[in-house]
């Protein structure tokens, strides 16, 4: 019989218990994954109740107060607080989203939060999003033409063209669809993913660049596209409502066409 032996101190152990201050009365219940690399420790689950009378309405707005009001050693990223930058993307109750959009009031009983899965983390809720910005960078995302600018005006579209990313051009490379992907857990270093390949899609898809032909030379291969299985978890997990496996759907398409 096969034995899968955990790595060490990869077991999450209890954490501390961090009560609210002396007369709240409406708190909730959040248990925050920790890990410290310099630790040398297992990752724990550290409890903290908090008075949602002083907190506001966001799992992010909880995790601030919880920084700057009882624990100042949580480590966490978050910017703009309104769904644009991504930074603030992890695990929420068994889902992967953003924390400054994700309602403490959408959430039943305790509020659990960890990192996003299947990278390494580099503390507590902060991924190690080295790979992941690496390939971005290697499906070359901008504008690839080989004619002339137009010297008096931008390169141009008409309206249906730029219709054509809707869709596409929202991504905010949050990896939440990324780290949902059993695909890619299973194969990180050579399948791209969804988000990658959702972005590779809109610059395929864009009239205005010209390298068609190489961006699909370069994704033709048997693990970067075809490890997609449209199992559409990507499609669950994005906190802005893309569809990523309908763009993988989109380049397979054009695979086939062209030949």
């Amino acid at each position: 019989m096969a034995k899968f032996v955990l790595p060490p101190n990869s077991r999450i152990q209890p954490g501390e218990h961090h009560a609210a201050a002396n007369g709240a009365a409406n708190t909730r219940i959040f248990k925050v994954y920790r890990w410290d690399p310099d630790g040398g420790k297992n990752p724990r689950l550290d409890t903290y109740e908090v008075d949602l009378d002083t907190c506001g309405p966001m799992v992010l707005d909880a995790l601030i107060k919880i920084k700057n009001e009882i624990d100042p050693t949580l480590t966490f990223r978050r910017s703009c607080r309104e769904g644009i930058c991504g930074s603030c993307a992890m695990n929420i109750d068994g889902r992967n989203t953003l924390a400054c959009t994700m309602a403490i009031a959408d959430i039943k009983g305790d509020v659990r939060i960890y990192p996003l899965p299947s990278m390494r983390v580099v503390k507590d809720l902060v991924p190690d999003m080295t790979h992941f910005y690496a390939q971005y960078a290697s499906i070359k995302p901008w504008l690839r033409t080989q004619t002339p600018a137009p010297p008096d005006q931008e390169r141009l579209q008409s309206p249906a063209d730029r219709s054509e990313l809707d869709g596409l051009y929202e991504c905010i490379l949050c990896a939440c669809c990324q780290t949902s992907c059993p695909s890619y857990w299973w194969n990180p270093d050579r399948y791209l993913g969804p988000a990658i390949l959702l972005q590779a899609y809109r610059w395929i898809a864009d009239s205005r660049d010209e390298s068609t032909g190489e961006r699909l030379d370069d994704l033709d291969d048997a693990f970067k596209l075809y490890r997609c299985h449209t199992i559409m978890n990507c499609a669950s997990a994005c906190p802005k409502g893309l569809n990523p496996a309908k763009a993988i759907a989109e380049i397979k398409r054009l695979m086939v066409a062209r030949q």
